[in-house]
């Protein structure tokens, strides 16, 4: 059900400029005009610049930049996803959050957003530095009706949507590292990490955590990792919009989600494989036990890495860490 608060909104967007009485909006609202001034103090401290005059009435005279529940559902365009948004200025981890709240039945489409993270985390308890108010730091929470062993499938699809948004609504092209890194000029500029709670079964619910560097420039990225990683900016000299790049993320996630729920996983495999990063090339493969080259083909249908070793065999790969490099050391490796 839409709150009432952005229902406020709306009405005041619908009127433009123009001044709408408070009686009317208390009217149309069915709240009080005390309610109604308390509303319009809410909205100030979110960022609007509400005029009101007497005799005239209320309206919208600037809409914020910041990130908050109410600017980001305010023009959110979605059926399920972001309906419930909680925004934290500082969260020790989206994911930890997103966890407890999962736990405590948090509906399907929950989304968690902090403007940092103090103890942000990526694949394998890795470390990711999350700088306040210059990236997107965010746990979708999803209640999907898959078996288990597909749920790394929502891991590559929600990668799939991430580049279709770097690419065809920013103009920034990116490549897909397996399993979860979105890269930009071969350094990351994003990475999801998917946790799940489930019995042998079934899925009791999926936290998707994403994190990208938007607004960074090179002077904050760390200098241990100014080498691996960038940003969107830096990539494209441009600052984007937080708050609205989250909405064309959400956006765009809800009906992917759905055609995947729907339809499986052929489509998403396609579209992972045309942003696959060294698709066609030779890669080095760590596991625990040993570390050899092969050749990197694609993903599987449950969303394997597929890799060709040099007797021609093709093997799937669920857990591994990749490496790629050129001839030269390949050639030195061997000797």
């Amino acid at each position: 059900m839409e709150s009432t608060r952005n229902k406020l909104i709306k009405l005041l967007a619908e009127n433009d400029s123009n001044y709408i009485s408070g009686q009317q909006l208390s009217d149309d609202l069915q709240i009080s005009r005390a309610a109604i001034w308390k509303h319009m103090k809410k909205l100030e401290e979110d960022g609007y610049k509400i005029e009101g005059k007497t005799k005239k009435g209320y309206r919208i005279i600037e809409y914020p930049a910041k990130t908050s529940e109410n600017t980001l559902q305010w023009g959110l365009q979605t059926n399920w996803l972001g309906k419930k948004i909680i925004h934290k200025t500082s969260a020790t981890s989206t994911q930890h959050l997103a966890h407890k709240l999962a736990s405590e039945n948090a509906p399907h489409g929950t989304v968690v957003i902090a403007d940092e993270q103090t103890e942000g985390k990526g694949r394998m308890n890795r470390s990711w530095y999350s700088s306040k108010n210059k990236g997107i730091w965010m746990s979708i929470i999803l209640r999907p009706e898959i078996l288990p062993y597909l749920a790394p499938q929502l891991t590559l699809l929600t990668a799939t949507v991430i580049a279709d948004v770097f690419d065809k609504q920013l103009g920034v092209t990116p490549q897909i590292k397996w399993p979860n890194d979105l890269l930009i000029n071969q350094q990351k500029a994003a990475g999801i990490l998917t946790e799940m709670q489930a019995e042998q079964d079934q899925i009791q619910y999926i936290v998707i955590g994403i994190g990208i560097n938007v607004n960074h420039s090179i002077h904050d990225i760390p200098e241990e990792l100014s080498e691996k990683a960038t940003s969107l900016h830096i990539a494209s000299n441009q600052e984007r919009s937080i708050k609205d790049l989250i909405q064309q993320i959400l956006q765009s996630i809800e009906p992917a989600y759905d055609h995947y729920i729907m339809n499986g996983f052929s489509d998403a495999k396609k579209k992972w494989e045309s942003y696959g990063f060294k698709i066609g090339q030779e890669i080095k493969i760590n596991t625990m036990k040993k570390s050899w080259i092969a050749r990197f083909n694609g993903i599987a249908s449950d969303g394997a890495l597929l890799i060709e070793n040099d007797d021609g065999q093709i093997q799937k790969m669920y857990s591994a860490e990749i490496d790629w490099f050129g001839g030269e050391e390949k050639n030195e490796n061997k000797n």
